[in-house]
């Protein structure tokens, strides 16, 4: 039997990072939008802080060693439609994101790479 690749994964200072978050701020979630700018980038914010809707797609319940609960991953679908084909790789990288961001203060960002996958 083949294993199913994951549509999102968090590298480990990913991972790290939620961890921390997920301690000051009680359970999270993300949601990457299609705009521009930091819109394009993947925001944490408090599970349930950011309304989804018909616009958005869950790709992933993400389990998060350490972390009780876990963290859903939502994308907008016009930008879900232009990347179904890859899979998403959270990491985090040195920088400020955006101010809504839980990780805006702590000087990194949350950062998507992706890798094409066989359909």
């Amino acid at each position: 039997m083949e294993e199913e690749v994951p549509r999102v994964q968090l590298t480990e200072r990913a991972q790290e990072l939620v961890r921390r978050l997920r301690a000051e701020h009680g359970p999270l979630m993300f949601h990457q939008s299609g705009g521009c700018c930091d819109g394009s980038a993947p925001m944490c914010y408090p599970d349930g802080e950011f309304r989804t809707g018909g616009s958005d797609v869950l790709l992933a319940e993400l389990d998060v060693s350490g972390v009780a609960e876990p963290v859903s991953f939502w994308m907008s679908r016009s930008q879900y439609e232009a990347w179904s084909h890859t899979r998403l790789i959270v990491d985090v990288v040195p920088g400020r994101g955006s101010g809504f961001s839980l990780e805006a203060p702590e000087g990194v960002r949350f950062l998507t790479r992706s890798r094409v996958v066989d359909a």
